[in-house]
């Protein structure tokens, strides 16, 4: 099935027709070409079992809608099956059937936001007693976007054109965050894409690997980037702007550099991956 580009995805029909997913990391089921995981950095790629494991288990533990966990071996996790597809094909064929749904999620929102972390980092990492390399989102986030405009700049003549004023740009908009120690739950791409629905119409989150204790207006920008109209049924009030500006421009430069290099590998659907790479350039760009 579709849903990973770190880990295969295969639906299991057993012989009395019930059906589970397994969940698969392995180094041929991982698109991204010579990547590496370090767990001490949340704006690093990050996948395998261990961050399923225990981003499972914390989701759990505020009350939302996790896939159950049926069995777990090696590199490999089965756990339940929704077979009524994603959020996102089910609110664009019918947003009003759908509407309790995504109350409920902005509810899980809600509870994400209210847990009060110990530190910033993977839920992994902190969970297991690690400590992050940067001490504050904001830090982490200014680092990496200028890791991804220098990216960004080698693959693409457009964002090297703009180079110089993008990382102006970074720069003023990290020097006028005020630091702040309050990291909440955060999915970290959380689209409708990764969202099922269960049959009671529970919201189910999946794609959890990246799940990190991080300040909240990273979840709503990309939040903002992925529901654009339908962000309605998740804002809230009381985001720091200053934030969500730094965040913003970091995103966007994140979606440049992240899909050019996944085209560098063998990724199967690269019209489609091109495509993101070209809105959100054009997006970083109209930031400056």
């Amino acid at each position: 099935m579709a849903g990973g580009s770190r880990k295969g995805v295969y639906r299991l029909t057993m012989d009395d027709n019930a059906t589970a997913i397994a969940y698969l990391w392995t180094g041929e089921e991982n698109y991204w070409p010579g990547e590496t995981f370090d767990r001490a950095d949340p704006f690093t790629a990050q996948a395998g079992l261990d961050m399923f494991l225990a981003a499972h288990a914390r989701l759990a533990s505020l009350g939302l809608r996790v896939p159950r966990l049926y069995h777990v071996e090696g590199p490999v996790a089965v756990v339940e099956d929704f077979p009524g597809g994603s959020l996102q094909n089910r609110f664009d064929a019918d947003p009003r059937e759908m509407a309790p749904t995504m109350r409920e999620l902005a509810e899980a929102l809600t509870a994400m936001r209210g847990f009060r972390a110990p530190a910033f980092g993977t839920v992994a990492h902190v969970d297991a007693g690690g400590r992050s390399r940067w001490e504050s989102c904001e830090k982490g986030a200014f680092a990496y976007g200028q890791s991804c405009l220098a990216e960004a700049a080698a693959r693409d003549d457009r964002i090297a054109g703009a180079q110089e004023r993008l990382n102006e740009r970074l720069n003023d908009l990290h020097a006028r965050i005020r630091p702040r120690q309050e990291f909440c739950v955060v999915h970290g791409e959380l689209g409708l894409d990764h969202v099922l629905v269960d049959a009671e119409g529970r919201p189910v989150l999946i794609d959890i690997e990246d799940l990190a204790y991080s300040d909240v207006e990273w979840e709503h920008v990309f939040l903002r980037i992925r529901l654009q109209d339908d962000y309605r049924w998740s804002a809230v009030s009381g985001l720091d702007e200053d934030r969500l500006a730094l965040y913003m421009l970091v995103q966007r430069l994140s979606l440049v550099a992240g899909p050019l290099r996944l085209l560098e590998g063998y990724f199967p659907d690269r019209v489609f991956m091109r495509s993101i790479a070209e809105h959100n350039l054009g997006a970083a760009l109209r930031l400056i």
